[in-house]
């Protein structure tokens, strides 16, 4: 079986990191969604460092210390390259990439 070919954009920033006073993940979301990405997910992580080196995880009693975040996008190559543009300026901070993707339907669609 063969699935459709589309692009994968993975955004790794912070739980606490912001753009114009909300939520960064929750205003990259909302942009995705305006421009009508075919769907977006926010994964928690529970630890992780990056470039920087420093450890970033859940503290004591579920407090967080600056957890990890993973914005995962898929859609057409040229609808994602298109939001990047808009998507760079807001990260501060963490990395952006853009991958391969083979989607399969479920089997009900």
């Amino acid at each position: 079986m063969k699935g459709k070919m589309c692009k994968t954009l993975q955004i790794f920033i912070e739980d606490t990191d912001t753009w114009e006073g909300e939520s960064l993940s929750e205003a990259i979301v909302r942009l995705l969604h305006k421009r009508g990405i075919a769907g977006a997910t926010v994964w928690n992580g529970v630890m992780g460092y990056g470039a920087a080196g420093r450890i970033h995880k859940k503290g004591l009693f579920g407090v967080t210390d600056e957890r990890p975040v993973i914005i995962t996008a898929i859609d057409s190559e040229e609808s994602l390259r298109a939001i990047v543009k808009e998507i760079l300026p807001m990260v501060k901070e963490g990395v952006v990439a853009l991958h391969d993707t083979e989607v399969f339907p479920a089997a009900n669609q």
